[in-house]
């Protein structure tokens, strides 16, 4: 099978998708040294972890392999929180090349490291996640996730730069120029929110743009949550191949699993972050196969090495082999997070089953918000719709029908009714970056019942 080749800076040519076809066994032994050596590591640099270890009797001898990874701690995000801002950290200040930083509820940001070995392996990993998608040397690639302290902006341009590929820095925003320029640099793959990248084809429907018409191939989308109704939406309307992939900064960023030209799921790069999944609610060890939480393992990381990192991405470890031969464990592609749930009326929601009940429906477009409110103690939810231009500017009775088939299709799923409102075209504000799916008022209700 041929391997896809990179470039590095020295001028040679590497096979950058090896470690994802190595056999099992061999992978096995390279995760079991690196999670001995990082376990050592966390030990000696990072107070939090050596305190968690002593306190179930563990000492870095006691870890002889990935089999014993169950025995260790979990982390969780609270923990980099109160450690603010460089507890975490298990390398000196001298031998820190770059700080990245996600927002937080309290105020506080994730705070993460790299040393210039960690930015060396987030660059092949996101070397391999492209090569998996099917870009290469010469490709195009426009990057309009954000730069700055989140992660998806640099974590995406060195790798594209080290596949071979011409990067184009455009970030997010801007949407007349991101139009311009897919136009007029031949761009063929774009790197985005999915949400983000449905209100670019949006806007390029109003510049008189056809997407179709350009040597656009391939969009390459993460940072969110996202259905596969969605992504046949942006495929039969854009005529790109639409892949997913996952990261999150407290791993490394993007480049922690990447979907193939199969589709299948997304491949872990296990040699470099280890999986598991644990059931959300007992921390107990699920087999392949089943739901749960992903717990995540940094298996190269130096400066901030994650063990058993608790993501609360609600995922399943896929266990039949993949079509495109590589060897590397896959995980069914994340719609959902279990701190993205919440209960109305006992009954357990996600804003993923909303957006699978809209675009079953014609007439509507991938832009909706869910309102939580609480009225006389109760809670409520209405979900708030867009329309196409077309529907909107229908008779009333047209606009009535769809409404009731759009309520009748979020009851089928979810179970109750819930308040449905329709609104206009571009009523919704758009992201650059995630998309705010869930405006939550419960607590000013209760002040404003008082």
């Amino acid at each position: 099978m041929r391997k896809e080749l990179w470039n590095d800076r020295a001028g040679g040519f590497h096979p950058v998708s090896a470690p994802d076809f190595l056999p099992r066994a061999q992978l096995r032994e390279v995760q079991s040294r690196r999670l001995k050596a990082v376990v050592a590591r966390s030990w000696h640099n990072v107070p939090l972890m050596r305190e968690r270890m002593q306190a179930r009797g563990l000492a870095p001898e006691a870890i002889r392999g990935i089999d014993d990874i169950a025995a260790l701690p979990f982390t969780v995000k609270a923990d980099l929180r109160d450690t603010y801002p460089f507890g975490m950290f298990a390398s000196p200040m001298d031998e820190i090349v770059r700080l990245h930083a996600s927002s937080g509820t309290t105020g506080k940001p994730i705070v993460v490291a790299y040393t210039q070995e960690d930015v060396e392996v987030w660059t092949e990993a996101m070397a391999r996640t492209f090569a998996a998608c099917g870009l290469h040397r010469g490709d195009i690639i426009q990057n309009a996730f954000g730069y700055g302290l989140f992660t998806g902006g640099m974590g995406t341009h060195y790798g594209a730069e080290a596949l071979g590929a011409t990067v184009i820095p455009v970030s997010g925003g801007n949407s007349d120029r991101q139009i311009m320029l897919m136009r007029d640099f031949g761009v063929s793959a774009v790197c985005a929110t999915p949400s983000f990248f449905v209100h670019l084809v949006e806007k390029a429907t109003e510049m008189g743009v056809d997407l179709r018409s350009l040597p656009l191939r391939t969009g390459v989308f993460g940072a969110e949550p996202w259905t596969d109704g969605m992504r046949e939406r942006i495929q039969a309307e854009t005529g790109i191949e639409a892949f997913d992939i996952y990261g999150l900064s407290e791993i490394t960023g993007p480049g922690v699993a990447t979907e193939c030209s199969c589709h299948s799921g997304l491949h872990v790069l296990e040699d470099h972050f280890f999986p598991e999944i644990i059931d959300p609610a007992t921390g107990a060890p699920l087999p392949d196969g089943e739901e749960g939480e992903l717990v995540l393992t940094t298996l190269s990381k130096r400066a901030m090495p994650m063990i058993r990192y608790r993501t609360r991405d609600i995922t399943a470890i896929l266990t039949e082999p993949c079509g495109c031969g590589r060897t590397l464990r896959r995980i069914r592609r994340i719609s959902r997070r279990s701190d993205d749930m919440f209960i109305i009326r006992g009954v357990n929601v996600f804003p993923s089953q909303v957006e699978a009940a809209l675009l079953e429906i014609e007439g509507t477009v991938p832009h909706y918000q869910i309102i939580l409110s609480r009225k006389h103690g109760l809670d409520e939810m209405t979900v708030e719709v867009e329309v196409t231009p077309e529907v909107f500017s229908d008779k009333v009775r047209a606009m009535e029908e769809l409404r009731a088939r759009i309520a009748h299709a979020i009851e089928h799923i979810l179970g109750i009714r819930v308040g449905l409102r329709l609104v206009g075209p571009q009523s919704i504000p758009r992201s650059e970056g995630k998309a705010r799916r869930v405006i939550d008022n419960r607590n000013d209700s209760d002040r404003s019942s008082r």
